[in-house]
């Protein structure tokens, strides 16, 4: 889709903001562009939209040389969202979005249905917020704007300065959020420039880390922080890279542990019998389904039905979740375990140890060594898994309540 060959540019005062880069971006990915402020990532984004001209090389996209194409033509097929937005302040909310289709020679028509299609899709309601105007919006419905205005001609290629530099980060992680599915609907290919780490890895499907006017390393973001390629790229994702990289770690359901499950509706004494004879500390309760209802302690009551007992899973997530999600999901919950589902149906349980397994697999099916200390986790055997089985007896979360 993007080709970057020996690209070069130097200022006037003899200023080199990049240097002989080289690089591709496939269709349909999203390539995060990271590093320190002045290090030429931005330069690099805007090289593609010839809003800055290269001194040396090329840029081609869909194998045509840009330095042939007319710059207005060229942007028309670009999308591109800025940090501050940039939307029309006089101009309402449909106004802004439609505003490419417009510029095309779109009627009036099929320009404001588009437009208020991708209201709706970027999670505005269009009957609500497209008539108001700009200042009548927070800073978050200003940038999902932007990014709505951006798509509006439905552009292959997407370029993305810092989009959501300027809001909180609560909303950033939203906004963060919103864009991840929206990608998933609409796959374009994107050039994200950020100096957040974090977004970076959350967001890319590759990452280039930038040092001054040259990538230092090209890759995925679990390859990045599992097996940075400089000292300069050591240094730039940070010693807590481990941590980080729970956020580009699916849960998978290979790696789950399976302890005792009862069914809603049968005897608490046969549940108490299971544990008993299992040496378990707790049972999942499944209903008809599989799906997932609670869990019943070891030592609890054994009048009734498992139903009377059963206590609520407080700390639950989906398969494919990254393990980060898993992870603060047993911290808010002061859990010993994270139930995960697979829609509707109960598919196990993440530990502790289970959680390290599979960060730790991770890390080797990158090509790292898998030593200690490569995840910045501790070893999850020997005394390590003493400690989870401990924290494991401790099931029933001060917070769960009968379901």
């Amino acid at each position: 889709m993007i080709r970057f060959e020996n690209v070069t540019k130097r200022y006037p005062d003899g200023t080199t903001a990049v240097d002989d880069l080289s690089f591709d971006v496939r269709e349909g990915e999203l390539v995060t562009l990271v590093g320190p402020s002045g290090c030429g990532k931005t330069t690099t984004m805007k090289m593609v939209n010839r809003l800055i001209e290269p001194t040396a090389g090329r840029i081609l996209l869909d194998g045509e040389d840009i330095a042939r194409t007319d710059p207005v033509r060229l942007r028309r097929r670009i999308g591109y969202v800025i940090q501050n937005v940039g939307l029309f302040p006089h101009r309402t909310v449909l106004e802004n979005t439609e505003t490419v289709p417009h510029l095309l020679g779109w009627t009036r028509a099929k320009r404001r249905a588009r437009a208020a299609e991708l209201l709706e899709l970027v999670g505005l309601d269009p009957s609500v917020h497209g008539s108001r105007y700009p200042g009548q919006l927070s800073g978050g419905q200003r940038q999902r704007v932007g990014v709505a205005r951006a798509l509006a001609a439905d552009p292959p290629l997407l370029l993305m300065d810092e989009p959501f530099g300027a809001v909180d980060p609560v909303v950033r992680e939203r906004l963060q959020s919103e864009f991840l599915r929206l990608q998933e609907q609409v796959r374009k290919t994107v050039l994200f420039v950020t100096h957040d780490i974090e977004e970076a890895v959350r967001l890319g499907d590759r990452m280039a880390v930038f040092g001054p006017g040259r990538i230092e390393q090209y890759d995925t973001p679990a390859t990045v922080l599992g097996s940075p390629a400089t000292p300069y790229v050591a240094d730039f994702v940070g010693s807590d890279r481990g941590m980080k990289r729970l956020s580009v770690t699916p849960v998978e359901a290979g790696g789950l542990e399976h302890p005792p499950v009862v069914r809603a509706g049968s005897p608490a004494a046969e549940a108490a019998a299971l544990l008993a004879e299992r040496g378990a500390p707790y049972a999942v309760v499944l209903d008809a389904d599989g799906g997932l209802r609670g869990y019943v302690a070891a030592g609890g009551p054994t009048s009734g039905t498992v139903d009377d007992h059963t206590l609520r899973v407080e700390a639950r997530v989906p398969v494919g979740a990254p393990l980060k999600q898993a992870f603060s999901a047993m911290l808010q919950h002061d859990a010993g375990w994270t139930a995960v589902v697979d829609g509707d149906r109960y598919a196990g349980v993440l530990t502790p140890a289970t959680l390290h397994a599979a960060l730790r697999r991770s890390v080797n099916e990158d090509g790292a060594d898998g030593r200690n200390g490569s995840t910045g986790l501790p070893d999850a055997a020997g005394a390590g898994a003493d400690e989870d089985r401990a924290v494991g007896g401790r099931q029933a979360e001060p917070d769960a309540t009968a379901s």
